[in-house]
């Protein structure tokens, strides 16, 4: 039986644009099929159509954009191979968690340290594992920190405003001070362990332990929560989740609103 498809949505797996924003370039007279502008999105086409936007085929050899979210537990290098044989985000992604997706190759996005934990993206797609990773698309990265040490409100307002650190210039960091151990009537004028939520615009290198190693602190447990439109969620250490066809086009919405294409 043939397999048909609407337009917007064949454009949104070849990664081109989110549906939304597919539909909006059908109605404006750019998508044509077989030679033929098409003018409404109500439109389906098959394996054998030739689809192009601008004048320029989309090659239907093209796979549709797939993202795992995982979640990277304490202790594993996110790296393809050790030489010393230590556990890599690898050995996580096998057929047993990810099926025939497994036998694709997956690229990762957001790298993490040894140390760090929490959500780490894999996804099929070279170009939006660029894009998502350019510091100008400004996709934000949200942390929960474990931090010991003095963070004044003034040292949080400079943040806020961006600071450069040994000739390297990092970005508006937000941090939002959720709970202290012990009293928190001096929280801000003396050091303790408290906990924290960290938004970066770029993730730079070890951004985060850096700047706090800058103002004295000590980073004792970080883990990212939230990379874009992607949320960690209800996954546990060492587990995988396919995204949703939502959180696809959301994630298309986004890069498209920070490049322009």
């Amino acid at each position: 039986m043939e397999t048909r498809v609407r337009l917007a949505k064949r454009i949104a797996e070849c990664g081109i644009a989110s549906r939304r924003e597919a539909e909006r370039l059908i109605e404006a007279g750019r998508v044509a099929v077989n030679g033929q502008i098409i003018a409404t999105p109500v439109f389906f086409v098959n394996d054998l159509s030739k689809i192009s936007v601008d004048g320029k085929i989309i090659d239907r050899k093209s796979e549709k954009i797939i993202v795992w979210k995982f979640y990277k537990p304490r202790g594993v290098l996110t790296t393809r191979t050790d030489p010393q044989n230590r556990r890599t985000v690898f050995d996580f992604v096998n057929k047993k968690t990810m099926g025939a997706c497994a036998d694709q190759r997956l690229l990762y996005v957001g790298r993490l340290d040894y140390t760090s934990e929490g959500l780490l993206l894999f996804t099929n797609s070279g170009d939006i594992a660029r894009k998502m990773e350019l510091p100008s698309t400004g996709l934000k990265r949200v942390y929960r920190v474990r931090i010991f040490g003095h963070l004044s409100k003034e040292k949080i307002r400079a943040l806020k405003n961006g600071i450069t650190i040994d000739g390297i210039r990092y970005g508006s960091i937000s941090v939002k001070i959720d709970n202290f151990d012990g009293d928190s009537n001096n929280a801000y004028s003396k050091r303790a362990n408290f906990w924290t939520t960290i938004t970066l615009n770029e993730g730079k290198n070890r951004e985060i332990k850096k700047v706090m190693k800058y103002f004295g602190c000590r980073v004792s447990r970080l883990l990212r929560i939230k990379y874009g439109p992607f949320s960690l969620e209800n996954l546990v250490p060492g587990t995988v989740q396919q995204a949703s066809g939502r959180e696809i086009d959301a994630l298309l919405e986004m890069l498209i609103g920070a490049t322009g294409s």
